[in-house]
């Protein structure tokens, strides 16, 4: 025996309010009360409600359009990765969404309203329980800001673990004895991942980064100049080198140093992540360590594609980086004659 298709009149008969109430919630229109739109949320998920937003694509399965699911699309990172995906998907010869929100239920309305064939996923807030629902309604993703893998979830990552323990050792190769880290976003894939790298390379040295010299950096230019300008006022021992969670926060910590008075790398050391053209403009230039958004972004498309046309389950790839030496680095030797 066959379950019958939920509708949008059954989830209006469990939550107790009316088909057009319902259709507010999903839809996202801003006339409801908050505690009524999680409720009718809550249940149509609980019912496993699938809003019918296409029907004419839902008939014939497909819609040739891929989803790019952000929380932003500030800084460099997010606009090179976003032309990387649009254009590897016109060779596959698809068409690219890019859905920018903070509210996971707009997010899954997309998703799950079947606008999309599949999805490419760089936001934190889509948690375990939307990945659950997603996979369940088989709906290929592919995740750049995590480790999933199944039958229809990919990962395409960078070795951010790795990236953080390569910065670390080139630095304590140039003779520092004394580090700070600048993080990103608290509960971001990479700045977790490369903050461990870093703590855990200092560590196999027996030196321990403590929090006082964790600074807050949220991946941006000016909170790194904040938070480093403030740290220098504070009158706290200067570190001898600085690893920034991304080139962004490294420029910000170093504008912040040397209007503090402060020269890189003459006193401080300062190395970065990601290699974003700004880091070879400044000056000093900025060492960093080379992630690449543009193969991130092409590899997620390729991905995506053959889980949708089923011709591989999901899988994980792992992109590595590479240390590019500039001006923003000194070994310590030369670091002392000032």
């Amino acid at each position: 025996m066959t379950s019958r298709k939920v509708t949008i009149r059954d989830v209006a008969r469990e939550a107790g309010v009316s088909i057009s109430t319902v259709s507010n919630a999903l839809n996202g229109v801003d006339v409801l009360h908050p505690d009524t739109k999680r409720h009718i949320l809550e249940t149509a998920q609980r019912l496993h409600y699938v809003p019918n937003l296409n029907g004419k694509n839902l008939k014939s399965h497909a819609t040739k359009v891929i989803g790019l699911f952000l929380t932003s699309l500030t800084g460099p990172y997010y606009g090179t990765l976003a032309d990387s995906i649009y254009h590897r998907c016109q060779e596959y010869g698809y068409e690219l969404n890019i859905f920018i929100s903070d509210k996971v239920d707009n997010a899954m309305i997309n998703l799950l309203g079947h606008r999309v064939d599949g999805a490419i996923i760089l936001n934190e807030h889509i948690q375990q329980k939307e990945v659950d629902m997603l996979l369940e309604n088989v709906i290929p993703v592919v995740f750049i800001d995590r480790i999933q893998e199944g039958a229809l979830a990919s990962s395409v990552i960078f070795d951010s673990y790795r990236e953080g323990k390569l910065a670390g050792k080139y630095l304590l190769d140039l003779g520092h004895t004394t580090f700070a880290y600048i993080r990103g976003i608290a509960n971001n894939f990479d700045n977790i991942e490369r903050l461990r790298g870093f703590r855990d390379v200092l560590r196999e040295s027996g030196i321990v980064l403590t929090e006082k010299y964790i600074l807050r950096g949220e991946f941006e230019r000016d909170a790194a100049y904040r938070s480093v300008s403030e740290f220098v006022e504070s009158g706290t021992p200067l570190p001898e080198a600085i690893f920034a969670g991304n080139d962004l926060s490294a420029i910000g910590t170093i504008e912040a140093l040397l209007d503090k008075g402060i020269k890189v790398p003459e006193q401080v050391s300062v190395i970065g992540c990601d290699d974003i053209e700004m880091a070879r403009l400044v000056r000093p230039s900025i060492t960093t360590v080379r992630t690449s958004f543009e193969e991130q972004g092409s590899r997620a498309v390729e991905h995506l594609i053959r889980m949708i046309r089923d011709e591989e389950p999901g899988t994980i790839e792992v992109l590595y980086g590479q240390i590019m030496e500039r001006e923003s680095t000194s070994p310590r030797e030369r670091s002392e004659m000032t």
